[in-house]
């Protein structure tokens, strides 16, 4: 049997999601997550073969708990299942160690078998993402996305700066300096540029 986790944080996709997995008979749905923290301390507890997740939840994301997994070494793999089909959010998917990557509108008996062949040791990518999927690397350095992402949330230069253990005009280099890579006005159209792409 292969046992399943799955994560997702809106109840009705959870419900669904959970039910077509346990009809198939090698497939063992062990728990249901509604967030991220939820996920991590149910992976810790039931030790699944796979993960399944959204990428974007509360507490963590997908891709935080894809990266979790692999720093604690667990044996767990994961698959993706979410609605953005962005070559960023792929990338990031991929160097985060995700074995897989779906869309939700895929047809339904497609993720039993996305779930098979992850639990194999196999990648599986969505075939409209697979050969977009190294055409858009991010211009934007770490430290630039972590500058973006809270500057995003509203927080003033000082606020960035605290958070970060950086100076204000150090914040402000990198808000200049990710806004000319990506030809934006202003951090607000940065951010909303770099969202788009899946690079935040």
């Amino acid at each position: 049997m292969i046992r399943v986790l799955v994560a997702e944080d809106q109840g009705m996709v959870l419900g669904a999601l959970a039910a077509l997995l346990a009809l198939e008979r090698d497939i063992e749905v062990v728990d249901k997550a509604a967030d991220g923290l939820q996920a991590w301390a149910m992976i810790l507890r039931t030790k699944p073969d796979v993960l399944v997740s959204d990428i974007e939840m509360p507490g963590l994301t997908g891709l935080d708990l894809a990266q979790r997994i692999r720093e604690h070494g667990l044996p767990c793999r994961v698959l993706i299942v979410t609605t953005f089909g962005r070559p960023g959010y792929l990338r990031r998917a991929l160097d985060a160690g995700v074995s897989g990557y779906i869309l939700k509108d895929q047809p339904s008996e497609q993720l039993a078998g996305a779930v098979r062949k992850v639990a194999q040791g196999q990648r599986v990518i969505a075939p409209e993402l697979a050969e977009i999927s190294w055409s858009a690397p991010s211009p934007l350095s770490e430290r630039e996305r972590a500058v973006l992402r809270l500057a995003e949330e509203g927080r003033s230069n000082k606020e960035i700066a605290d958070s970060l253990a950086l100076s204000p005009g150090t914040v402000r280099n990198y808000l200049h300096e990710a806004a000319q890579k990506l030809d934006a006005a202003n951090r607000v159209e940065a951010t909303r540029i770099a969202r788009a792409n899946g690079w935040l």
